[in-house]
């Protein structure tokens, strides 16, 4: 077993020791991350087509209203990705509960609102 390096965020050290999780569990955390990611991509094409490719759709005020939801929420997605990795790549080893993340409602709450923005544009257009 090792002890943690220290974090350069937090500034200071942490003496409790680590152990290197099973691999399978560190490989699923990362593509929990890269679905983060990707999502937040998808998210700023979304973004940016609809203020860019669908001027039919809705005025030009509602659209950006659009595109600034999926594109705020992209942003925060991925702002948020990484340090959620970290702290379950740290709580594994350390052999703690995984963390809550009050990410999750969040997220569903935002997809909620930028839905039915959506769908008011699609059936007032």
């Amino acid at each position: 077993m090792r002890a943690r390096e220290p974090d350069p965020r937090d500034g200071v050290t942490d003496d409790r020791e680590e152990i290197e999780p099973d691999y399978r569990f560190t490989l699923a955390n990362e593509r929990t991350f890269l679905a983060w990611i990707r999502t937040s991509l998808g998210l700023v094409a979304g973004g940016v087509a609809v203020h860019q490719l669908v001027p039919g759709l809705a005025t030009a005020t509602a659209r950006t209203l659009l595109a600034a939801l999926c594109i705020g929420l992209a942003t925060l997605l991925a702002a948020l990705a990484y340090p959620r990795w970290w702290r379950i790549q740290r709580a594994m080893r350390r052999r703690e509960p995984l963390p809550r993340s009050p990410l999750l409602p969040v997220v569903s709450a935002v997809v909620l609102v930028i839905t039915v923005v959506a769908a008011v544009l699609v059936v007032k257009g």
